[in-house]
Formats: structure tokens, C-alpha cells, sequence
């Protein structure tokens, strides 16, 4: 769970989040080189004195600036479309959970076995324990197994809300009249909030 000073991203706890984990570090480590490519040149720009002046009509650089952007964008969009499928993927589920949200609280539905559903309500400030988090631990707890494919089914009777558990890579949103899908698998288990 992420705390007030915690810097990196959240530790992953399952395959998706893992390649979103390594996707935003690819990402970064491009947008790092391009802005100390420029800071460099920039730099160097102020401080040099030096003309060159076949540099206004070279059809070399143009073609050179225009071609390398393009390039750095391949390198960019090939992996997130790659992740872009692997998150719309749905596999065979081995359970499917139906989450329905209200007001102030969600319902679940376990559709895989008979009269299994539940309301979970936000727990009041006042009646924590010692050691529960303010606004994230709830009276009713999702039990789901891990090294299993779990399906998502979520809709809302009010309003549009949004399911996420952010260490899962799992973000939908829940829409009135329509049912949304997603699915997830757990490498460990473990209390996740979200």
C-alpha cells in the first residue's frame, strides 16, 4: 500500500501490473535520454559560438528530425498497444465476481455459486481499530483465491463508480444499465485495498 512518502509505484501482485511496472520505466527511461539530448543541445546552443551555414537549407537534417521523432514513437507505441491487448484480454475465468455499486457502498455477487452475496460498507472513522486505514478498510471483505483467474463484472444502480485495486493493475469503471468486464490474476495473496 502507498503511504505519504513513498516514491516508486505501488509492488505489483500480478502479471499485469508487473508489464504496466515495466512499461512506465521503459517510458521514462526514453523520455530521460530525450530530455538530456535537448537540455544538451540547449546548452550547447548558448554557449557556442560557431556558425555553420549550410545548416539553414540541409535537406539531411530535416529529414534526420523529422524521421527520429517518428522512430522514438514506434519504440513508445508498439509496447502500449502490446499492454493495451493483454489488459482487454479475457481468458477462461475460473470465478467470476459480480461488484455492484450504490451510493456510499458496493454489493457482491459470487455468480459462480448459489445465494453468495454481500454488501460491504465503508467502516466509520469512529470505530477503527488500531492499525485500519481511514476510508479504505471496509466491514466486509472480498475472500478471493490466488493463482486463479478471476472474472470482474461491474454495473452501479445510481451514478458512475469506479473499482480499482491499484497493486492488481485493475481499474473499471461501474456504469448504470451497463455491465463492464475485466479480469485479474493474483501471483500472491494478501489484503489489497482499494
Amino acid at each position: 500500500m502507498a503511504t505519504w512518502n513513498h516514491i516508486l509505484l505501488i509492488d505489483s501482485n500480478s502479471p499485469l501490473m508487473e508489464q504496466l511496472n515495466f512499461f512506465h520505466d521503459h517510458t521514462l527511461l526514453i523520455i530521460t535520454l530525450i530530455t538530456i539530448l535537448v537540455g544538451y543541445n540547449m546548452l550547447s546552443l548558448l554557449t557556442n559560438s560557431f556558425i555553420n551555414r549550410f545548416l539553414l537549407h540541409g535537406q539531411l537534417i530535416e529529414i534526420i528530425w523529422t524521421i527520429l521523432p517518428a522512430i522514438i514513437l514506434l519504440f513508445i507505441a508498439f509496447p502500449s498497444l502490446r499492454l493495451l491487448y493483454l489488459l482487454d484480454e479475457t481468458n477462461k475465468p475460473s470465478l467470476t465476481l459480480k461488484s455492484i455499486g450504490h451510493q456510499w457502498y458496493w454489493s457482491y455477487e459470487y455468480s459462480d455459486f448459489k445465494n453468495i452475496e454481500f454488501d460491504s460498507y465503508m467502516v466509520p472513522s469512529a470505530e477503527l481499530n488500531e492499525g485500519d486505514f481511514r476510508l479504505l478498510d471496509v466491514d466486509n471483505r472480498i475472500v478471493l483465491p490466488n493463482h486463479t483467474q478471476i472474472r470482474l463484472i461491474t454495473t452501479a444502480t445510481d451514478v458512475i463508480h469506479s473499482w480499482t485495486v491499484p497493486s492488481l493493475g485493475v481499474k473499471i469503471d461501474a456504469t448504470p444499465g451497463r455491465l463492464n468486464q475485466t479480469n485479474f490474476y493474483m501471483n500472491r495473496s494478501g489484503l489489497f485495498f482499494g
